[in-house]
């Protein structure tokens, strides 16, 4: 570890292939910290009784159609969809993780945080399309692929619906974070020292 923590618990909320995880792991292993991201998933179906396949689904996307379905079936009595289970979950792992140090990538985790009045630094990460179609490009394994802005809007969207759906807020929305970096001008090494001089202090 660098030096002596000042925000025990980081949050890391982001666009698809902006970097999240990457950042996440470089954060991880400067700091001397865990990180949550996918192993997350196992975690959440140890609480929720889904299988890790269903939470990988529907674990933090949302397309408009299902949202619609989600808010007009849990009109009907006794109603629980699977997305409100998994969400109720995956709000249990978030906060036991966060009784340590740790970072949490995703899962509407800055908003659960902050509900619960417990301190978190919380990092939103975004980038220009260029350098995200690169990242995807990589993520995919489809280079040069026509079919990569449509990925790019689609996953962004799904993304942004599920964080509005249970938090009530636009993803990105400056205000409800500590920092917000863009990744692609600065760079992942940049970000990540930019990061770790914030987060600690000499001891």
């Amino acid at each position: 570890m660098e030096g002596k923590l000042k925000y025990p618990v980081i949050t890391i909320s982001r666009e698809y292939a902006a970097y999240g995880r990457t950042i996440a792991a470089g954060l991880s292993d400067r700091l001397g910290i865990p990180f949550y991201d996918k192993d997350f998933v196992k975690e959440t179906a140890k609480q929720s009784g889904y299988s890790e396949e269903d939470i990988v689904r529907e674990g933090e996307d949302m397309s408009p159609a299902s949202k619609f379905m989600n808010s007009l079936l849990n009109n009907a009595n006794a109603y629980s969809s699977s997305y409100d289970g998994i969400y109720k979950a995956q709000k249990e792992v978030v906060l036991n993780l966060a009784q340590k140090p740790c970072i949490i990538v995703g899962r509407c985790a800055d908003h659960i945080l902050t509900q619960k009045g417990i301190p978190a630094f919380k990092i939103f990460l975004y980038a220009d399309e260029e350098h995200r179609l690169e990242r995807a490009a990589e993520l995919e394994g489809r280079p040069n692929s026509p079919e990569l802005k449509k990925i790019l809007v689609k996953k962004d969207q799904k993304r942004e619906t599920y964080y509005k759906q249970y938090t009530g807020h636009p993803m990105g929305l400056y205000k409800n974070y500590t920092i917000c970096l863009d990744t692609g001008t600065l760079g992942v090494e940049s970000c990540i020292d930019i990061l770790c001089t914030l987060l600690t202090e000499n001891a």
